[in-house]
């Protein structure tokens, strides 16, 4: 019988000596509508002159909105207290979804005061919009405004603009800072309710959170990165412009362990640090020393790749992740990988072959052209360890391809599955947008439980499409509605 995946779990825990630390995603909900709503609810203790109902309306948008605001540092995924229980893919997408909603409330808010004037004089009520965004006692406000329009516009049509991604990463960075820097300065000099008393001390100390979350991204981290070296041992050819990285830890680096399934933000030579970073799945077993990356060739940083020398410098950063087998009991392994998302799932079936791991293994594999795959023969070879069945499809056919020809659907998962009771598998897929969304789907049809059916991607500008997104979608709006609810309620029965 192989190790139970939570017993190794455990294990590497005890190793460390330490249990993280992966708050759920209730309790993750609750505390942003609480932190959100704290400096709403200390304006109670704030004496000031009665305002109309509309003028209350844009006080507590913008308390809400710049709170929010500044909880978007901590969403970025890099927390594993944050992102650790969901899978970033999931914090990430929530990031994109919150930071509408900052941009509508923090827009509302000196809209919502000019409304009482504009119904009763509409150009007088133009005139005193004009003055908010002019006169220089607002002037941080507007310059947090103008920082933040294009923050959240540039993260929208980021796949679109012709940026190199570390620019983008470096600009999103500094509006960011810029955003949340001008906007606590304007609450604090400008607000009705936050030039002093405890609102004023909330702002401070979120002022002061912020600082602290931006030195530990981008100043710790780059020590770590330093004080915890890494070196390129080889660099292996696999397939068409893809390639595997065996990297080691250099000399002084402390140990370090990981799940596999899990990820690293990687960087290299002169460039590590953490704007350079570049997320990469470990397709190893931990219980191999060392690092086992497999890239692909699909941009600027991965365009040459496969020219890195050995004993070239590494920065890893890591591991982050949910995609590992160890948070899911169940009795039977579905395997799902395309393109080059066949790297984590390499790191699945290594790591079960060490552990030679006594379940029913499915595996399927697809890629665009026979020359794509990688790891046939090691493929194969994990047969003689695990009880493993494959199936392999290229979309195109080929002069010695002896596999499918054609794409994953349903009859073909079906026949994965047989013999496996699909209420008792787990099936982990990595792939294109397009194939997760819609096996995602097809596995639910065919009886897997919701909650073991498990990917996580890195395109985080990508739609949410299949089921499992959409309820992502309901429990985001879920959130939403219940903010806006509290917000509402407060607005009528404090007046």
């Amino acid at each position: 019988m192989g190790e139970n995946v939570t017993d190794t779990r455990r294990k590497q825990e005890r190793r460390t000596g330490s249990t993280p630390v992966r708050l759920p995603g209730h309790v993750l909900a609750l505390a942003y509508l609480v932190f959100c709503l704290i400096p709403v609810a200390l304006t109670l203790e704030r004496m000031t002159a009665p305002l109309g109902v509309w003028e209350k309306a844009g006080a507590v948008l913008g308390l809400a909105g710049l709170a929010a605001m500044a909880v978007q540092f901590v969403t970025s995924g890099r927390f594993q207290i944050i992102s650790g229980h969901l899978g970033i893919d999931k914090i990430m997408a929530f990031h994109k979804v919150a930071a509408r909603w900052v941009l509508l409330a923090l827009v509302l808010h000196p809209l919502l005061y000019v409304v009482p004037t504009w119904l009763d004089d509409p150009s007088l009520g133009l005139e005193r919009l004009l003055a908010y965004l002019t006169v220089p006692h607002y002037r941080s406000g507007v310059v947090a405004l103008a920082a933040l329009i294009p923050l959240v516009l540039t993260a929208a049509l980021r796949d679109r603009l012709p940026w190199r991604y570390e620019f983008w990463r470096g600009s999103h960075l500094v509006l960011a800072a810029v955003a949340v820097g001008a906007g606590l300065h304007h609450a604090v000099t400008a607000g009705r309710f936050s030039a002093a008393g405890p609102v004023n001390g909330f702002w401070w100390i979120a002022g002061l959170a912020v600082v602290t979350v931006i030195a530990v991204l981008y100043g710790w981290r780059w020590l770590l990165l330093h004080k915890r070296p890494w070196r390129l041992a080889s660099v292996t050819k696999l397939a068409d412009r893809m390639w595997e990285l065996d990297i080691q830890p250099a000399s002084g680096n402390p140990a370090w362990t990981y799940e596999a399934g899990q990820f690293v933000w990687m960087c290299t030579g002169n460039r590590r640090f953490p704007l350079f970073d570049h997320p990469f799945s470990i397709a190893d077993s931990p219980l191999r020393p060392g690092l086992s990356l497999i890239v692909k060739e699909a941009g600027d940083f991965t365009g040459r790749i496969g020219e890195l020398p050995p004993g070239t410098a590494i920065g890893i950063d890591g591991p982050y992740g949910d995609f590992v087998l160890g948070s899911h009991r169940a009795r039977n392994v579905l395997l799902l990988a395309g393109g080059v998302g066949i790297a984590p799932i390499m790191g699945l079936l290594r790591d079960m072959v060490a552990r030679r791991d006594s379940r029913p293994v499915r595996l399927a594999y697809a890629a665009g052209q026979a020359e794509n795959f990688a790891c046939l023969r090691e493929i194969e070879a994990a047969k003689a360890v695990l009880d493993l069945q494959t199936m392999m499809l290229s979309e195109q056919d080929a002069d010695g391809w002896h596999g499918l020809v054609g794409r994953l659907d349903r009859d073909r998962l079906a026949a994965l599955l047989t013999d496996l009771d699909p209420k008792e598998t787990v099936a982990l897929m990595c792939g294109p947008g397009p194939m997760v969304t819609s096996v995602s789907d097809l596995l639910l049809d065919l009886g897997l439980p919701m909650e073991n059916v498990v990917y996580e991607r890195f395109d985080y500008g990508g739609g949410m499409a299949s089921r499992q997104d959409r309820r992502r979608s309901l429990q985001f709006a879920a959130i939403g509605l219940a903010m806006a609810a509290s917000l509402a309620l407060f607005v009528v029965l404090s007046g």
